[in-house]
């Protein structure tokens, strides 16, 4: 069985115990376990690369989280909360969270969720993706503004959490091309990563109606 290592975040220790003790025997067994974010920050200070980092510290303040996304750039990052509304699901997003699910997950539905993470795919549950399509959607008329038609249509596909290589399958071009259109789309819209610009995408009236049928992307989380 292949394995990852896997951070744990937690600051309920009674929680971090029982989640410690559900993952043990799987491929996301935890190798390290931490009371907060910043004590884990200082775990990539001294050279600790896990793969999978399970938080379940509360994302109010979104600071800590994009942080932990900027040192360990490669590591998959799943959110587990008590407050599953829009704006803790856009705040997650937005600082760089592949996953995003309730504290009240099922054991099965968290360890095929963290599957499917690993396998590159983004895990959100689909009736708050669904709400945050709606909310405060300007007119793309003018949200668009600056972005060619191409640029357009990959904004869109990462409405549905398409990769490089699915996009480029689907409007019939390179790989590379792909990326030059995303190096130039994130730089028009002022945000960082894919994440950051299919929350822009959602909150300025993109959606994922004519983006083709990917076959990964935002997956709904079962309970």
């Amino acid at each position: 069985m292949t394995t990852s290592r896997t951070f744990l975040i937690e600051p309920n220790r009674l929680f971090r115990q029982g989640l410690r003790h559900l993952l043990s025997g799987t491929r996301f067994e935890a190798g390290a376990e931490f009371d907060t974010i910043k004590l884990a920050l200082e775990a990539g200070d001294a050279g600790f690369t896990p793969d999978l980092i399970i938080s379940g510290q509360p994302v109010g303040d979104e600071a800590d989280l994009r942080t932990l996304r900027e040192v360990f750039p490669s590591a998959r990052i799943v959110v587990l909360a008590d407050d599953m509304s829009v704006d803790v699901l856009r705040a997650a997003m937005g600082a760089g969270a592949d996953g995003f699910l309730s504290k009240n997950v099922s054991p099965e539905a968290l360890i095929q969720s963290l599957q499917l993470v690993m396998l590159g795919e983004k895990v959100f549950p689909t009736n708050l993706a669904a709400m945050l399509l709606d909310i405060n959607a300007p007119s793309p008329q003018n949200s668009i503004r600056g972005l060619s038609p191409r640029e357009q249509e990959i904004l869109q596909s990462l409405v549905t959490g398409a990769s490089n290589k699915m996009i480029a399958i689907r409007l019939g071009i390179t790989e590379a091309t792909v990326k030059v259109h995303l190096k130039t789309l994130l730089r028009k819209i002022d945000v960082n990563n894919r994440t950051q610009a299919a929350i822009w995408a959602m909150n300025n009236g993109f959606s994922a109606e004519g983006a083709g049928t990917p076959t990964r992307g935002f997956q709904a989380a079962s309970a």
